[in-house]
């Protein structure tokens, strides 16, 4: 019976121990790593924690080849805004893609809980661990 118990308590410790390990968030490592870090200051609604993962000189563009804006500053401008303004702002990820330099997360975003989400892409090229140019899509 002592035996049974002994060999019982390891298994469910061994189980346990597995489970917990795959609830522990990993930070990321590579290439998606800018992309993670945005992510998480973009639903934290956290400005610095958003802006770290881009360039000084980040380029964003709005569908391909469309210019939107250039720079960190302006980056700051536009979204510490909308964090201020958007308490149930929430961007859900629903794939991400990896190919040399470039993450493409395909994501569900909320910006109001009465309202449906949104299904956008983002397209990250990054160097030297920061994304330098953004392209978002955002289907009709």
């Amino acid at each position: 019976m002592k035996l049974k118990l002994s060999v019982l308590t390891v298994l469910t410790l061994l189980f346990c121990q597995t489970a917990w390990a795959q609830l522990k968030p990993v930070p990321a490592a590579g290439i998606e790593a800018p992309a993670v870090l945005q992510l998480r200051g973009y639903n934290n609604r956290d400005i610095e924690t958003f802006l770290k993962a881009y360039s000084d000189t980040v380029k964003v563009y709005n569908q391909p080849g469309q210019f939107a804006y250039q720079g960190k500053n302006e980056m700051r401008k536009r979204y510490a805004s909308m964090f201020a303004n958007t308490p149930d702002l929430h961007c859900e990820l629903v794939n991400r893609i990896i190919s040399g330099n470039v993450v493409i997360d395909h994501e569900r975003v909320q910006f109001s809980k009465n309202n449906s989400r949104r299904e956008a892409i983002a397209i990250y090229r990054i160097k030297d661990n920061l994304i330098y140019e953004v392209t978002f899509i955002s289907p009709q």
